[in-house]
């Protein structure tokens, strides 16, 4: 009673001094969700690469280009995310435009990455119809289960993708013990003309589904993908929390008639249907000093094999060879064409260490992140070493710079790249 006896007369002194000053007043609707949201971001990213006029990539790419050791490359790019949102109906909308200058002039894309509407009518179920990403997967690099999205860049997976037009819905179910959650998630995914055309064989309807378990405080997911498009396949993933500071994960994808595309030394391409095992193993660790450690082995079953690689490599050698003598270049454009494109994947070998090392705000630096990540294939033993700075100087602005240096024999995956380096800064302004 003494303290409101004594906020009483403090304010009876203070209060007309108070109210000669700016009035404060509290706007619930400052807080309230809003039923429209915008935002995104606008980004320029400048790139100098390395070339390596050795390698055969650089050979297939550039072979009637003279190129000097190095080009540039100038990257505009604006993503735009927006949503509405009134009771229990949802639309969401995410644009993304590239705008490129490079040694082949400007180029200019604009990709709808997303665009479904939601309806939730209670808190254990919704329906989405669209095109939105999946994001299957508990890997950082890679995800081997990720049936429906479409494949991560291992150098910078935290980028935005493009979705796939699907029709899925969402039953959650929660418990007392140690099964806590089961969410069941079908999903229906077209193909035809103008819809997943680059999904699989066209007009076919195919399906796919997920089932989430929260089992004794780890995260399980059961999925599969069944059709005509693409061959069926099931898979399996988890995480967990081991301590608070220590998490492990894995993935695990099976196909049992999958086919890859194999080109002999003589140039015919054939395809080899197997059954197919691809798994993921990681962890991701933060110390005390606020250091973060991510590691992950990647069995990649779809890949190929140092020998069939080597084949690739001999071919774009005996094209180019004979485009010298006789200006004939009808192989070296059949090597870069679709039917040679899975050789040029971001992981188109089977073995694959990934590590990446982050230092959240060192020597009292704030918001600066350094952080350092390889790459290594365990087959030919070549790797990508790429340390990388990130500082955000006010809000909503981040600057990034990075070089991804690429090391490897000739005939390995990373010694036949077309650059030795890759120099890129990035200014990132978020609204």
């Amino acid at each position: 009673m003494r303290s409101v006896i004594l906020c009483l007369i403090l304010f009876s002194f203070l209060g007309p001094g108070l109210s000669a000053q700016e009035e404060h007043t509290f706007d619930l609707s400052e807080i309230e969700k809003k039923a429209f949201q915008f935002g995104g971001y606008l980004e320029f990213r400048p790139v100098l690469f390395g070339l390596d006029r050795d390698s055969w990539l650089y050979k297939l790419k550039f072979y009637d280009v003279e190129e000097g050791e190095t080009i540039s490359e100038y990257n505009f790019n604006a993503l735009f995310d927006a949503s509405y949102e009134k009771g229990i109906v949802k639309a969401k909308i995410r644009t993304n435009t590239d705008v490129s200058k490079s040694f082949s002039g400007w180029t200019y894309d604009t990709t709808l990455y997303e665009a479904f509407l939601s309806v939730k009518p209670s808190l254990s179920f919704h329906l989405d119809a669209g095109k939105k990403r999946m994001k299957w997967g508990k890997g950082y690099a890679w995800n081997p289960v990720a049936f429906i999205d479409r494949p991560k860049n291992p150098n910078d997976p935290y980028l935005a993708l493009e979705g796939v037009v699907v029709v899925s819905m969402d039953y959650i179910k929660s418990f007392q013990g140690k099964l806590k959650t089961i969410t069941l998630t079908p999903v229906l995914v077209p193909v035809y003309d103008h819809i997943n055309s680059d999904f699989g064989e066209r007009n076919k309807l195919n399906f796919g589904g997920k089932l989430y378990f929260l089992f004794y405080d780890t995260d399980i997911d059961i999925m599969f993908l069944l059709g005509e498009s693409v061959p069926a396949r099931y898979g399996i993933d988890f995480s967990r929390n081991v301590t608070s500071n220590f998490e492990i994960h894995g993935e695990l994808a099976y196909i049992p008639d999958h086919s890859k595309k194999v080109i002999d030394r003589n140039g015919n391409v054939a395809e080899e249907n197997y059954a197919s095992t691809s798994y993921l193993l990681g962890a991701r660790f933060l110390t005390s000093a606020n250091t973060t450690f991510i590691f992950e082995y990647f069995k990649n079953g779809n890949g190929y094999t140092f020998s069939e690689m080597g084949n690739f490599y001999f071919l774009i050698e005996q094209a180019y060879q004979s485009y010298l003598l006789t200006g004939d270049d009808s192989q070296l454009n059949f090597l870069a064409g679709a039917a040679s494109q899975a050789y040029r994947t971001f992981a188109p070998m089977q073995n694959y260490l990934y590590l990446r090392i982050s230092q959240k705000e060192p020597w009292d630096i704030l918001y600066f992140i350094p952080s350092f990540t390889s790459i290594f294939n365990l087959t030919d033993k070549s790797f990508s070493l790429t340390p990388e700075l990130l500082y955000n100087p006010i809000t909503n602005l981040e600057l990034r710079a990075k070089i991804a240096v690429l090391l490897g024999k000739s005939g390995s995956e990373f010694g036949e790249k077309q650059n030795d380096f890759r120099l890129e800064f990035r200014i990132r302004y978020y609204f």
